[in-house]
């Protein structure tokens, strides 16, 4: 098969990683209600991390191909590192379903970057079905309200879209170090290197004075969940196919937020934000909808 077709290992595989990073923005917004954001980032990365030490045998331990080091460093700098920084930090001033809404923007600069460095063509269809994403995206977002939970949502939707910037330097680099390493290998890197980066928070945040169940189910699944099983299939996935194609399942994310923000932190959907995420979902499906297998001695 053509690398540039989208199987169907590759492609549950992305929708499942991202419709854990849709209750992502609900679980961090549950757990700042018992830690500080800086605490919960570095919580999430300890426990992935103590997970990848007990598989570090079989991922290989740290052999990284020659030269390859700055990229990969690059690669976790900018993912989770400055992403988190950034997110934890919108999700103080907006609400979780708005910042997830940010998120639409991510396949567009993914694509752009990605027929920038990496060559990748910029199929019409794909585009397209970006396009109509983002206008469904934007729907939602206009017609969306503000709440209590949302002290400054201009500004925190501003830090969202920069995290989305440092997220476009986490997918094109772990695009191309995919053809030299395993996708397990990619976030286990990701995740020592979080937990590195983040445990100078503990000498700098308070620690809780009580601890509560909720916060603390929701740090394990953002461990668990979504740093080890969410990064890993989406490795997995952006291994497969071109990284515009993985980017664009992003689209999914402020669909399944919004739809789980109205469960667990009462946010409402108006009809027209209704209305959008059909539209969202029609376009993740026109941009990145699995290809057929060729057969022998048959046009296309």
């Amino acid at each position: 098969m053509s690398n540039d077709r989208l199987s169907w290992a590759a492609f549950c595989a992305l929708l499942a990683a991202t419709l854990l990073w849709g209750g992502s923005f609900i679980a961090m917004k549950i757990a700042m209600r018992g830690f500080s954001p800086l605490l919960v980032v570095f919580g999430r990365m300890a426990i992935a991390s103590i997970v990848f030490g007990a598989l570090w045998r079989r991922l290989g331990g740290f052999r990284a191909a020659k030269g390859d080091w700055p990229a990969l460093l690059f690669m976790a700098f900018c993912e989770p590192c400055l992403y988190f920084v950034f997110e934890a930090w919108a999700l103080t001033l907006t609400q979780a379903s708005q910042a997830a809404m940010i998120t639409a923007m991510l396949p567009v600069l993914t694509a752009l970057t990605a027929a920038w460095v990496l060559k990748e063509r910029l199929e019409a269809k794909s585009l397209a079905g970006s396009i109509l994403a983002v206008v469904g995206v934007v729907i939602m977002s206009l017609t969306g309200e503000a709440n209590e939970q949302a002290p400054h949502p201009v500004f925190g939707n501003l830090l969202e879209f920069v995290a989305m910037c440092c997220a476009v330097g986490y997918i094109v680099t772990a695009k191309r170090l995919a053809a030299r390493h395993k996708p397990l290998y990619l976030t286990a890197v990701q995740s020592f290197t979080g937990t590195f980066f983040f445990t100078p928070a503990l000498f700098f945040v308070p620690l809780p004075e009580t601890i509560q169940g909720g916060p603390v189910f929701a740090v394990l699944f953002l461990g668990l969940g979504v740093t080890f099983v969410a990064y890993g299939l989406y490795n997995y996935g952006v291994s497969r196919v071109p990284a515009t194609k993985a980017a664009a399942f992003i689209n999914l994310i402020p669909v399944v937020a919004c739809l789980l923000s109205r469960v667990f932190l009462d946010e409402t959907l108006s009809p027209l934000q209704w209305a959008g995420g059909g539209m969202t979902l029609a376009g993740v499906a026109v941009a990145v909808g699995p290809g057929r297998r060729r057969q022998a001695g048959r046009k296309e």
